[in-house]
């Protein structure tokens, strides 16, 4: 008689999950880092108009955005229908422009200063009377360097 018996079934060997959390916290890591988070929640109505001719923004962080168009109809009710100005997340009139600006380049600096671009993001049904406005009071604050934001190119006919 021999006292070692020989094993006749063979089973698999268990799955280690010792590196599981670790593979599920580099994931998440990954998408907390890669994930862009949408920075402002539009309250007008934003219908971009075509252009034929236009050109990428290179450094979108010295880009200050101004939306104008018609409250969305959750805020009608207090707002009403005729086209407004959102500054960042708040419905505003065209005199919080002056401080709007004047904000947005002490956040970026003063060396930066001179490289500013305010962003117009106009709806397309939106009369050109408050664009003017906008336009005048970005002058007194000597911020002339615009960009009209347009949807994608449309060919030439």
């Amino acid at each position: 008689m021999s006292k070692f018996k020989k094993k006749t079934k063979f089973g698999l060997a268990p799955i280690s999950t010792a590196s599981l959390p670790d593979i599920v916290f580099m994931i998440l890591f990954f998408f907390m880092v890669s994930t862009k988070m949408k920075e402002i929640d539009y309250k007008v109505k934003i219908n971009l108009p075509s252009a034929t001719e236009i050109k990428k923004l290179e450094n979108k962080s010295l880009v200050s955005y101004i939306f104008i168009g018609q409250p969305l109809p959750a805020f009608q009710s207090k707002y009403g229908t005729e086209p407004m100005i959102q500054l960042n997340d708040k419905l505003s009139q065209v005199s919080d422009i002056y401080n709007y600006i004047m904000a947005e380049r002490q956040l970026k600096g003063e060396d930066m200063e001179a490289l500013l671009t305010t962003s117009l993001k106009i709806d397309n049904e939106t009369e050109m009377g408050i664009v003017s406005d906008v336009k005048q009071e970005l002058r007194k604050v000597q911020a002339l360097k615009i960009n009209y934001t347009t949807s994608n190119k449309v060919e030439k006919k």
